[in-house]
């Protein structure tokens, strides 16, 4: 599989044209492993939100090198998961299949096989008929992972994909991040947790609403850099200036 490359170009984003990103340059390459770091109110989650469609920019581009719509996976955060709605963890898989089956389609027999493999990928079998509002956190997120695998995404946007969920279930889905990455598809998370990191992304970019440091993760979480980070944090504030048109 052939990614393509994500391209931030003097990116600012916000909200109500406040800016929470600011003036963010860089590159994600195809096929890379890249974390997102750095303080409560950085602006990661606002970063993966424009990246994935759901905000629009204030000022820059975001250039998707050629990736369409149907080709970007985003996963939100667990709390942002509505788990009353009554679906059981079949459904919710097979949801991954909807870009090419289409909103008023039912899914077809191939996409329903892809489900039940990628339930059983993620160690969910027998589970398939449970309602999602049983699952623990640990199953959700991988019942979430499940629908990605069915989505056969491109490029792959995890907002703290392994927040409240045990080490047992975090690291059955680093293996799935990796194989991921071992099939050329471009993998980009928001995580808190530095070793988590350090062990199993090659890249990062450390933000503190404008980019700290961005390259590889030892070089990028220099304990200067996560000082500058905090320090740049504190010293934004929300009366910052409105961004104009």
């Amino acid at each position: 599989m052939s990614a393509g490359a994500v391209r931030l170009e003097d990116l600012t984003l916000g909200y109500q044209r406040h800016p929470a990103v600011h003036h963010v340059s860089g590159s994600f390459a195809p096929g890379s492993l890249t974390a997102i770091a750095g303080p409560n109110g950085a602006g990661k989650s606002t970063l993966l939100k424009g990246i994935a469609g759901e905000l629009r920019p204030l000022s820059g581009r975001i250039a998707l090198d050629g990736l369409k719509p149907r080709d970007i996976a985003y996963l939100p955060q667990i709390a942002e998961i509505e788990r009353r709605f009554p679906v059981s963890v079949l459904d919710l898989v097979a949801l991954g299949a909807w870009r090419r089956a289409g909103l008023f389609r039912s899914i077809g027999r191939d996409d329903l096989a892809l489900a039940h493999h990628a339930v059983d990928t993620v160690g969910l079998s027998g589970f398939e008929d449970r309602p999602i509002g049983t699952l623990s956190g640990g199953q959700l997120q991988r019942a979430l992972f499940a629908r990605l695998l069915v989505q056969d995404a491109r490029l792959i946007l995890l907002d703290e994909p392994f927040a409240a969920i045990d080490q047992g279930t975090t690291a059955d889905l680093v293996e799935i991040l990796k194989r991921w990455r071992g099939e050329g598809r471009t993998v980009i998370a928001v995580l808190h947790d530095d070793a988590l990191m350090r062990a199993h992304f090659p890249e990062t970019l450390l933000l503190a609403r404008a980019c700290v440091a961005w390259g590889a993760t030892e070089e990028a979480l220099r304990p200067e850099h996560l000082l500058a980070a905090r320090r740049m944090c504190e010293a934004f504030h929300d009366d910052a200036a409105v961004c104009r048109p």
